[in-house]
């Protein structure tokens, strides 16, 4: 959307050329918009549906703010994504970490056996033997 918003298309077609590369249920909500803005369907109320959706609440707040206020669509958008951008990094961030952390529990049980196995009896063993035959 910012592509196109940038290369000076309106907000509705720059929706529907969005909604269009998306596809899917995102796609089909977009489409919607893009269609009631077409139409000449006050922005506000139009975003508003979207606004209820998890996924699309930020980008809905955020286009009906620009449109009440006439900030650019296009530094809002980027500013979005950008955020959105922040947010999946530091979660994958956050899952790389607990894998280090998961990875000890089975490490430990295969190992914990075999060091016994291999370091402590055998040292038991040699001990116990010094011990039972003088």
């Amino acid at each position: 959307m910012t592509a196109c918003l940038l290369a000076g298309r309106p907000v509705s077609a720059a929706t529907e050329i969005a909604a269009n590369a998306v596809g899917g249920p995102l796609g089909r909500r977009l489409t919607w918009v893009s269609s009631q803005l077409r139409l000449g369907a006050d922005p506000e109320p139009t975003w508003a549906v979207l606004a209820k959706d998890p996924a699309t609440g930020q980008l809905a707040r955020a286009m009906s703010r620009a449109a009440q206020s006439g900030a650019p669509v296009a530094d809002v958008l980027t500013r979005l994504a950008d955020d959105a951008r922040e947010a999946a990094r530091a979660s994958a961030v956050a899952a790389a970490r607990s894998v280090g952390v998961k990875a000890v529990a089975p490490l430990g049980l295969c190992f914990l056996p075999a060091f016994v196995l291999l370091g402590i009896i055998p040292v038991i063993a040699g001990l116990a033997s010094t011990i039972v035959l003088p």
